[in-house]
């Protein structure tokens, strides 16, 4: 089998496996593809395996067998994007019929979104067996003692408090008086902001630069429209910091003038995104492996090798007046490279 996502795919609307099937190819091709439709969605289709699973032909007769299968209508060899982003990356599939189909049947079969779908790895989407219970949601919590009717209906009654005769007789009975009420609690001041922070660290780190609360206030505002463009407080510091002259009168009017001058540029926040690019389907050649759509690639091969093959059993035999041509030309070359 093949690594999750390559290897063979089957084709949709197969007629049903007979004993006749594959009987007009030659010897080699029906057996290549009796061993073919035999394996299972998923299998590796390279030449070098199926040479290692096919004893009685090499890797060459193989990829002969194989052209020969495309070119009567059986497989389509394609690669396929798969992923997002940056992950993007090309796999390698084998569609198989086991019905001879077409140029026309495969170009518009690998043109739907159908083929895309069957080229891309299975997902575990299929619902759980009929035996495995449904899920029940939990009941509801319930208090480890709850209260009884009579106890809802009802305020608890609090027991009379007994006090003692001598302090009932030490103590005369006083008029029951408010609780004076406790002071609120004082409130909790704000944490200062980014832009207030770092500019009274302006002080800390450069003398020359210190700024008191009032002005780390005033400047607040200029500081935070600086943050609010997408910088930091480090770039912040460094673009208040650098190049201060050697005695600095004013520390306020200096930062404020560079918070004015030095305001950093607005972007986009909202950046327009790319599209995804839809995931196509790019037949290859059965011959050489040259990528290409399906209409430019007759029979599953790019032109060259279709003109290769079409051309190559029409090939006249060379006469004898060729031959001894070749010869003469061949002894000549043996005695050029002979040792003087």
């Amino acid at each position: 089998m093949a690594k999750p996502g390559y290897g063979k795919r089957t084709a949709p609307d197969q007629q049903a496996r007979t004993r006749d099937d594959f009987c007009l190819l030659p010897t080699r091709e029906r057996y290549l593809a009796g061993f073919v439709d035999h394996l299972p969605d998923g299998a590796e289709m390279s030449v070098k395996q199926l040479a290692k699973q096919l004893p009685l032909y090499g890797q060459q007769a193989i990829s002969t067998a194989l052209k020969a299968l495309s070119v009567a209508g059986h497989l389509r060899r394609v690669r396929c994007s798969v992923g997002a982003g940056d992950e993007t990356r090309w796999v390698f599939r084998t569609f198989w019929s086991r019905t001879a189909r077409d140029n026309k049947w495969w170009n518009t079969y690998l043109a739907t979104e159908t083929a895309t779908q069957t080229a891309a790895p299975a997902q575990d989407t299929a619902p759980p067996p009929p035996w495995v219970p449904a899920e029940e949601p939990p009941p509801p919590a319930q208090p480890e003692n709850p209260p009884s009717a009579e106890q809802d209906s009802a305020p608890t009654a609090v027991p009379q408090q007994r006090t003692p005769p001598q302090a009932r007789d030490a103590e005369p009975a006083q008029p029951t008086q408010a609780p004076t009420p406790e002071p609120a609690p004082p409130t909790r001041e704000a944490a200062p902001s980014s832009a207030y922070l770092a500019l009274a660290r302006l002080g800390r780190n450069d003398h020359r630069l210190a700024l008191s609360a009032d002005d780390c206030t005033t400047l607040e505002p200029l500081a935070t429209q600086w943050l609010d463009r997408g910088v930091t407080t480090d770039y912040l510091t460094n673009a208040l910091t650098a190049g201060l002259p050697t005695q600095v009168d004013s520390p306020i009017g200096l930062i404020r003038r560079r918070l004015i001058d030095k305001l950093p540029p607005q972007l986009p926040t909202n950046t327009p995104k790319t599209p995804t690019p839809t995931r196509r389907l790019l037949v290859e050649c059965t011959d050489c492996g040259r990528p290409g759509q399906p209409e430019a690639l007759p029979d599953g091969l790019c032109r060259p090798c279709h003109q290769t093959h079409t051309t190559g059993s029409n090939t006249t035999s060379p006469d004898a007046t060729q031959i001894a041509a070749v010869k003469t030309h061949m002894a000549n070359l043996r005695t050029l490279l002979k040792p003087v």
